[in-house]
Formats: C-alpha cells, structure tokens, sequence
C-alpha cells in the first residue's frame, strides 16, 4: 500500500468519523477534508475541481432559485392546506401520497428535483399539523431513491449503465421497474409500522386545525404565480426531453432559474441569500473526498476485488448486488459505477466467450441475455443502496438542509437507524428478484 493510497483513505475515514459524530457540521469536514487532499499533494486544485459534478452544483443551484421565487406567491402554503385538508389530516395518508408522488417523479424527472420540490411543502403541512416532520421527510427520501432506480433517468448510476450497454428507457422500465415497485410496497408496509406512533398531532383533534386554515388567504401575489408556473412548467417539460435537446440537468435548471428571476423583478440579494449555500459546499467537499479515493486506485480494487470473487453467475451477481449496496451507502455511487462499468464488462466478456462466427448484431444480443444479471445487480446496489445513510445520495443531503431549520432535524445516526435497515431489506428484496427473474431457471 502506497503512501498516497494511505494518506487519502485516512483522510476519507477521518472525514466520515468526524461526520457521523455531528459534532462539527458536516460541510465545515468536507470542505477541511477536499482542502488536505491537495495540502497534502494528493491532488492539485485544478484535479481538485476536476472531481466536482458541477452538472449536480448546478441543477441544486438553479433549482433552489426558482423555489425561492414560487416560494415567494405562497402556492407552497396553499397546497400545503389543500393536501392535509384532503386528507382530513390523516398523518398516515399523508405520507403515503406524498410518497407515491415522490417515488412516481423521480422515475420521470430526477430525485433531486423532487425533492426540492416536494420538502418545503411537506415541511409547512407538519407544521401546521404540529407533527414532527421527521418520518415525512425520511419516508421521501427512501422514496425518492427507489423511484429513482426504476428508470434510466432517474438515477445517475443508471444513465451510466445504460449508455455502456446501449440500453433504452423501456429496458429499465420492464427489468428495474418491477423490483422497484415490490421494494417500494414493502418499504411503505414497513414505514407504517414504524412511524405510526409519530404521524400523529400534538394538538389532539385535527378538525380544529383544519378549520382554522384558509387556503384562499395564503396566495400573497397572483401575478408572479402565473409567471412561477408556466417557468416551472418549461422546466419540468425541458427535464423531460433534455436529452433531445442535448442539454445537461444544470442547464436547464439555470435557464428556468434565470428566466424566473428576470422575469420576476426580484431582489437578487434576498434570492441568494435563500439558496442552501452549506448543502452546495458539502456537496463540493464530498465530490473532492471521493475523488481522491478514485485517484489513488481504491475504487478500482473494490470494483476489482467483487468481481474477482466467483466465476459463477449466481454467486457473482449476489456479490455485485451486496457490496455496490454497502458501497453507495458510503460512497457518491457515482464514480463507484463508472469504476465497475469497464471491469464488469471484461469479466463478462470472459465469462461468455462462446461467440465466435456471431456478427455484431447477434453478439450484442447474446452478450446482453447473459449479462444483464450482473449489470441490474450493479444497478439495483448503487441506487437503492444511496437510502442507507444520509450522505448515500444526493436527495438524501438535500432534504437534510432543508430539515435543519425544523425543530427534528435529520442527521447522520438518527436517519441511518431507519435508513439502513430500510435499505438491507430492499436489497434482500432484490435478491429474490434477480434470482427468481434471470438465475435460477436459466
């Protein structure tokens, strides 16, 4: 083990102790942690910002600018009376709907997205209702990552997988989408159970509560609505599309931000000022840690040591699945995938060597029916296993520094003794299923 491999995992663990622990804020280690690694030679400052998702910087950043605009019309507050009116303040029914909204637009847009759309508003609801938002919050998160990982746009890890392979959006829909969906009904089973007691109010009799509330009241400027949803409205539809366009997530979060601000005459000063800056640079830090893993090899011979472990589909598959789950709980799954891709497809190449007199087109097809159990294990890991902690996944920070300004914050223990679980169980879920789906009766 050489002195850089040394110096960064130290670094890396150091960083994550200190972490965990909340004694220091979480964006104070990351950004002290990035700033050793070149202090220490481990990277130099242009590696450093070579390692940044700056696509990620910038859809948070132009996204938290146009919900601090609509933030501004009150329709956040308006829905928020709407939804627990609807639900005649049902704590339980709450979460639900708010769930299966979560996991259904992260399919369709990104987790990230969703949830900086939907957590100021489930924030005002228990607030109102005098709940803690805690469960709601987590619930989201879980729910955001399982949503994620049913399409080829709603995960990372998966636009990865799917551009390596050639692999169409209806691909993950028909393999990804129905072990999403039995991780999902089991997770929601399973946060009945543990949340019930805490999905109810403080204040005894939801009717008054609900009496009290005026929807109508809440909408402060009609006119800058108007102009907030049709923005929106292009933005979510240019999400949809963006890959027609040939443009990137941050380009056209910062576009719809721009044009609400322009739009709006807003204050640029007060609009700053609402942006999570803290969320952004741990982001920042956490991208420079995990890259320094990536430069000294680490990712790699954990990448390398799964797939060396078997040479037998079943055992291999299992493995991929399990460790790329642990892995992303830890680790930005990001770089971790973009690690396994190349290896994974030597392997598979050595293990399905039977081609020979195949032409381009047929081999493809037989590479891919042999293959694919070990490239959706390696998707079903790194996706579902970013619900494992709090620093697993981008929507999982996001959601944190929204939930700092309430009165139960989440944090690293108290989000990892409902994550974790929550994730081994889906992980074990997806076991059976690529058992049962593409192993067992080959």
């Amino acid at each position: 083990m050489n002195q850089q491999l040394i110096i960064a995992l130290s670094i890396f663990i150091l960083s994550y102790v200190v972490i965990t622990t909340e004694r220091i804020h979480r964006t104070k280690i990351a950004i002290m942690g990035g700033v050793l690694l070149i202090l220490f030679h481990i990277m130099e400052q242009a590696e450093a910002f070579d390692y940044i998702d700056f696509n990620t910087i910038g859809l948070l950043t132009g996204m938290m600018l146009l919900i601090s605009v609509i933030k501004e019309t009150g329709i956040f507050s308006y829905l928020a009376i709407r939804i627990a009116k609807g639900t005649g303040g049902d704590g339980w029914k709450i979460l639900l709907w708010f769930s299966i909204f979560t996991a259904v637009a992260s399919a369709l847009l990104d987790n990230v997205t969703t949830v900086l759309l939907i957590a100021p508003i489930t924030i005002l609801i228990a607030e109102m209702l005098d709940i803690t938002p805690f469960p709601f919050l987590v619930a989201e998160v879980i729910a955001s990552n399982i949503g994620g990982t049913a399409t080829l746009i709603g995960d990372p890890p998966n636009i990865l997988i799917g551009s390596a392979l050639d692999l169409s959006f209806m691909d993950f829909i028909l393999h990804l989408g129905p072990a999403a969906l039995l991780v999902f009904t089991a997770t929601l089973f399973l946060l009945r159970v543990v949340f019930g007691k805490q999905l109810k109010s403080n204040s005894g009799d939801y009717t008054e509560v609900l009496q009290g509330m005026d929807e109508s009241k809440v909408i402060k400027d009609r006119k800058l609505l108007v102009r907030s949803l049709i923005v929106l409205g292009l933005t979510i539809t240019a999400f949809l599309i963006h890959d027609l366009l040939h443009l990137k997530p941050a380009t056209v979060a910062l576009a719809g931000g721009g044009i609400l601000l322009i739009w709006s005459g807003t204050d640029i000063e007060k609009r700053l000022q609402e942006i999570e800056w803290p969320t952004l640079f741990f982001f920042m830090g956490l991208f420079v840690l995990v890259g320094g893993l990536e430069k000294v090899g680490v990712l790699e011979w954990l990448a390398g040591s799964v797939l060396s472990l078997s040479d037998n589909l079943i055992i291999l598959s299992l493995c991929i699945l399990w460790v790329s789950a642990i892995a992303s709980s830890f680790l930005d799954n990001i770089p971790f995938v973009a690690a396994m891709i190349p290896l994974l497809a030597r392997i598979c190449t050595s293990l399905f060597p039977n081609t020979q007199g195949l032409d381009e087109a047929a081999y493809h097809v037989y590479y891919l029916e042999h293959s694919l159990p070990l490239w959706w294990s390696l998707a079903l890991g790194a996706c579902l296993g970013g619900n494992g902690t709090l620093l697993g996944a981008s929507a999982n920070v996001v959601v944190a520094g929204f939930s700092e300004k309430t009165r139960h914050p989440l944090n690293f223990k108290n989000y990892f003794s409902y994550g974790f679980p929550l994730m081994l169980v889906a992980i074990f879920i997806s076991s059976l299923y690529i058992l049962g789906r593409y192993l067992l009766w080959r």
